[in-house]
């Protein structure tokens, strides 16, 4: 069968995020999201992007030798391609890791992928979209991020992550000040003050290259 993805971008660059931050990274960045957060950084990717055939995908993501891939968009999920990339990404013999927000089921995505789910939180303006069945599906291998908008948003991650005992089913919980949002200062000190089994993190891609395209 021939496959195509919608392809915004394909580029070599520091993982910003997540349990492999700072580490060479080549990402895809697939086209199309069904989500509208108010805090999105990447609504370029919304639409137009480039038909590509899954073989093309390949050939340039091997072009850049990584070691690690990161499938993000957009919501990649959106295109029902987006998992046999993921498979045969994981068969080319690369550490991947696939970002997600968390609205669409994620039972069928390859389980050597990590999966970085997005719950949304009510400061997204997407809390609504959250499917929480996909916890079920998530194990160490993979990764919760919650993006604090607000003090009133890290209450209610605080209420997910109990509610859920995220902490012992995957293996990071990773909360995220928004940007110009939440101090980054003010989201460290809650989390030491609750001592919470959580990896706070900073967009590393931010600090760097201001958020640049292609970063």
């Amino acid at each position: 069968m021939y496959q195509t993805l919608r392809i915004t971008e394909i580029f070599f660059s520091l993982q910003g995020e997540t349990r492999t931050a700072g580490l060479p990274t080549v990402f895809v960045r697939l086209t199309g999201c069904p989500l509208r957060c108010q805090y999105c950084d990447t609504a370029y990717a919304f639409s137009g992007g480039t038909s590509m055939p899954l073989e093309v995908i390949l050939q340039q993501v091997a072009g850049y030798r990584p070691r690690h891939v990161c499938v993000t968009g957009g919501e990649p999920l959106a295109q029902p391609n987006c998992i046999p990339l993921l498979r045969a990404l994981c068969d080319s013999g690369y550490q991947v890791s696939l970002e997600t927000s968390g609205a669409l089921d994620v039972s069928a995505v390859d389980s050597r992928v990590s999966k970085v789910v997005d719950l949304k939180t009510p400061g997204s303006q997407e809390v609504a979209r959250n499917r929480y069945e996909n916890i079920a599906h998530l194990g160490p291998h993979d990764q919760v991020k919650f993006v604090i908008c607000s003090r009133e948003d890290y209450d209610w991650a605080v209420s997910k992550l109990i509610q859920y005992r995220l902490d012992e089913r995957v293996g990071e919980v990773l909360f995220s000040p928004s940007h110009a949002q939440v101090e980054a200062r003010a989201l460290a000190d809650w989390v030491l003050t609750d001592n919470l089994p959580v990896r706070m993190q900073l967009q590393l891609h931010k600090i760097l290259w201001n958020d640049e395209p292609g970063h």
